[in-house]
């Protein structure tokens, strides 16, 4: 199951996909999207192959679908513009951009319920763009594009956020990250640069400490990054031209670029987002938001993508981008 969110304005929507882009099926959320082109996240839509949590960040709630795309709940998410979600067996945490915050709820088979004391603020003029839970289930990783942070929050027995701890970026504007095995591995967009695209690598364990800073791409405005199921590549989407690139990951967590055009979806053409890797790890999926198209590719044992398919006609407003 390949899912994104239409992100309108009236009345969002899910759409699901099959692994080879058909389509399965359309819901509506119950919530509403902001109704513009490019929510600024990774993580807006998630699925855990029996759920699908969508942002709903016009309305500011959470709604949790079933696999087959029946509305289950919609949950307030106790702040201002959420657009991304972690998720740990029971355990979801959304971020909310528009007042800095996050905030928790226990997942049922049926439900979503918000967890008490679990909502947490985070300082004054950070800019988040993406939550995920660490590999060890022991913190929360945020990243900060306002103060070029990365931000580690602390979890306590209960899963209760308890402290954080701010450590800079090796490069500007981080934005988009997954986890490459143990290895934390960050977009760096710099501002929108031409050409200054790059991404780091952190070991993550109480501290967040550097690996490799900094290695560019050679393309323009990074956005999200997608991990290999064996942790040995990374892949990024470069919105500025349409364009994947590829890392390999090292033993040791560094990366070294491999192809700085790995893919690519619409060639020098802005718009390429959200991307996501199915579970089995055969296939990365590409939204290039601007062209209104949803991009497959077969990954090779080393790490290269081969087109797979595509399927367009897309909302104007598509977001988010997950995959079962």
């Amino acid at each position: 199951m390949i899912v994104v969110q239409s992100n309108d304005a009236s009345g969002n929507e899910a759409l699901a996909f099959t692994h080879d882009l058909q389509p399965s099926w359309r819901a509506a959320t119950g919530g509403r999207g902001t109704g513009t082109p490019h929510l600024p996240s990774q993580g807006s839509i998630v699925t855990d192959g029996e759920h699908v949590l969508v942002a709903n960040a016009g309305s500011c709630d959470v709604s949790l679908l079933s696999a087959s795309g029946e509305l289950l709940a919609v949950t307030p998410s106790a702040g201002e513009r959420p657009v991304s979600i972690a998720v740990r067996g029971s355990s979801v945490y959304v971020l909310n951009a528009g007042s800095a915050s996050i905030h928790g709820f226990d997942l049922g088979a049926r439900s979503l319920e918000p967890r008490a004391r679990s909502l947490y603020a985070l300082a004054d003029g950070v800019d988040p763009a993406q939550i995920a839970f660490a590999p060890d289930g022991e913190s929360l990783i945020v990243t900060d594009r306002g103060g070029d942070a990365i931000v580690s929050i602390e979890l306590d027995g209960d899963g209760l956020p308890i402290r954080s701890d701010v450590f800079p970026s090796s490069g500007m504007t981080p934005y988009g990250f997954d986890f490459a095995g143990d290895t934390l591995v960050v977009t760096e967009a710099f501002g929108g640069r031409v050409g200054a695209a790059a991404a780091s690598s952190y070991r993550v364990n109480g501290s967040i400490t550097p690996v490799s800073a900094s290695i560019p791409n050679t393309r323009s405005e990074v956005c999200w990054a997608v991990a290999s199921s064996d942790g040995r590549h990374v892949w990024v989407t470069n919105f500025g031209d349409g364009t994947i690139s590829r890392y390999d990951v090292a033993a040791d967590g560094s990366l070294e670029l491999v192809a700085a055009i790995a893919a690519t979806t619409v060639e020098n053409a802005k718009g390429i987002r959200d991307a996501a890797r199915s579970k089995d790890g055969t296939r990365l999926y590409a939204l290039d938001a601007d062209a209104g198209q949803l991009f497959a590719y077969a990954i090779g044992s080393d790490g290269t993508l081969t087109a797979a398919g595509t399927v367009g006609g897309l909302p104007a407003t598509v977001a988010g981008l997950a995959a079962a």
